[in-house]
């Protein structure tokens, strides 16, 4: 029987989606037209998008994933959808999609699908993070039932704690905090994020019939 939580991501749902190739092209496109994807047009809004569209462009060529999550990816032995929520102007998707694109390319068994957060509140407010909308949030779900196997976002853990500390300091100002984290991503280099997917595949995998093996 399906929870509460796993209702509102239907398979017209998962049908309405858009791939990783799609939203970057419409981010790009909104912003020929000076729009964001939830049509917060605000100046501030649109210099936040063109700083995303080159981010992402730059981690789509820059991005790798290690050997290690790479064979494990491979390897990967049960059917998922990876859905992720995000935004055009969000920076932390920015950093962190490229890489969740290349991933889910090495698994001919899992699916990368896109959803905007605010074309799609239901979705997001099962999935909150310390009760703020915060994305990305890829939420991992078995292919044939939709079952939600697990979720991770809006970050890296490690950078999460740092973050959330920086914001809560009133010494330290927003924009301070934010080329913090920013330039974080840029050193971390991906690699936090891979750490913790390594971990991430091993409790998203189902449970095979009983041979021995945990």
């Amino acid at each position: 029987m399906e929870t509460a939580i796993d209702s509102v991501i239907t398979r017209k749902l998962i049908e309405n989606t858009i791939s990783f190739e799609e939203y970057t092209d419409l981010v790009q496109q909104l912003f020929k037209e000076d729009r964001t994807t939830n049509e917060d047009n605000r100046p501030d809004m649109l210099e936040y998008t063109k700083l995303n569209i080159h981010r992402t462009s730059k981690w789509i060529k820059r991005a790798k994933i290690s050997e290690g999550l790479a064979q494990k990816l491979k390897n990967f032995p049960n059917r998922m959808i990876w859905l992720v929520i995000t935004e055009g102007w969000c920076g932390d998707a920015a950093q962190s999609l490229p890489f969740i694109h290349k991933m889910a390319g090495l698994s001919d068994n899992i699916e990368l699908k896109l959803i905007l957060r605010d074309q799609y509140p239901e979705v997001m407010d099962e999935f909150l993070t310390n009760g703020s909308r915060s994305i990305p949030k890829l939420i991992a779900l078995d292919s044939e039932t939709l079952e939600v196997l697990g979720t991770w976002g809006p970050r890296p853990k490690e950078i999460q704690e740092v973050y959330m500390s920086e914001r809560a300091n009133p010494e330290i100002e927003n924009k301070v905090a934010s080329e913090n984290l920013h330039l974080w991503y840029a050193r971390n280099k991906g690699k936090a994020m891979q750490e913790e997917f390594m971990q991430l595949l091993d409790e998203w995998k189902k449970n095979e019939p009983k041979t021995g093996n945990r």
